[in-house]
């Protein structure tokens, strides 16, 4: 009887994000209080994901701030294609759109390489900027995407 009950509870169990599944190798951009710094220590010990140093070696990005400025360091360490009888021309007049997004608010997004979709995100704002909270909060991030995986606790 207990089996049953088993089998009739597996799928109410969340399933990962598929697109998450397929992230092996991650970047991290520079983040507040040295965020990257500390996540990219977690996600390596905990064997969540392999950090590169490389982006163009990534399958996906860590950052904590999508937006424009987000969109301009993308283009930066991902320069899109273009053919020789293409000029990248920007219309008079415009203006960078507004975001509603800054850095440092505790959000960090993973942004997948290929679809430049976030496939993950998490709230884990340290309550300071000293290096134990900083690290600890790190851990949890590490912890929560590991349990997303379904590799943890």
């Amino acid at each position: 009887m207990k089996w049953i009950l088993s089998l009739l509870l597996v799928p109410m169990l969340p399933a990962a994000n598929p697109e998450l599944l397929k992230v092996k190798a991650v970047y991290l951009l520079p983040m507040a209080s040295g965020m990257d710094q500390y996540l990219a220590n977690a996600l390596q010990s905990s064997s969540v994901y392999v950090v590169v140093t490389d982006p163009a070696s990534a399958d996906a990005i860590f950052t904590d701030s999508i937006g424009p400025v987000f969109e301009k360091k993308w283009k930066e360490i991902y320069p899109p294609e273009q053919s020789e009888d293409e000029e990248e021309t920007k219309p008079e007049g415009s203006a960078a759109p507004v975001s509603t997004f800054r850095r440092g608010r505790g959000v960090v997004f993973l942004v997948e390489r290929k679809s430049k979709q976030v496939v993950w995100s998490t709230y884990a704002r340290p309550k300071d900027a000293r290096p134990e909270t900083v690290d600890k909060t790190a851990q949890e991030i590490a912890t929560r995407l590991k349990k997303e995986l379904g590799g943890g606790k």
